[in-house]
C-alpha cells in the first residue's frame, strides 16, 4: 500500500469526528442513529448507514476510564469539603457516594462509545474494509 493510499484510508475516518459521535453515543461513521442498544450493548449494524459494530472489543476500557474521571474528581472534592468546611462525615459521605453513582451512570455508556469510535476510526480490530487488503 502506498503512502497517499494510507493517508486517503486514514483521512476518509477523522478521528476527532469520530471521538465526538462516540461521546454522544450515535453512529460513529453518520452520527444519525444511536450506537448503543440498551445502557451499554452496541448494535451489531448501525440502523441508519448500515455501518457494522459488531467488530468493537471495548471490554474493561470504559470502566477504567469511568474510574479514572470520577475517583479524581470527586476524592479531591470530598477532602476539600472535609477540610474547609465542618461537615458531618455520613452526610459528605452520602454526598460523595451520590455524585460517585451519577457520574458513573453518566460517563460510562460516553466513554464506551468514545472507545468503539476511536477503534473504527483507526481501522482496529476488524473495521478496515476491503480497501486495506
Amino acid at each position: 500500500m502506498s503512502l497517499s493510499q494510507t493517508n486517503t484510508l486514514e483521512d476518509d475516518r477523522p478521528t476527532g469526528q469520530a471521538l465526538l459521535r462516540g461521546m454522544r453515543c450515535k453512529c460513529p461513521a453518520c452520527g444519525a442513529a444511536p450506537m448503543l442498544r440498551a445502557y451499554l450493548t452496541v448494535r451489531d449494524c448501525c440502523p441508519a448507514c448500515g455501518e457494522d459494530l459488531s467488530h468493537q472489543r471495548a471490554d474493561d476500557g470504559p470502566a477504567y476510564l469511568t474510574m479514572l474521571v470520577t475517583l479524581k474528581t470527586v476524592v479531591p472534592l470530598m477532602v476539600y469539603v472535609m477540610f474547609n468546611y465542618n461537615m458531618n462525615p455520613t452526610l459528605l459521605f452520602a454526598l460523595s457516594a451520590l455524585l460517585l453513582v451519577a457520574m458513573t451512570l453518566f460517563l460510562l455508556p460516553r466513554f464506551k462509545g468514545m472507545i468503539v469510535a476511536f477503534q473504527w476510526a483507526k481501522r482496529m480490530h476488524g473495521f478496515g474494509d476491503e480497501r486495506d487488503h
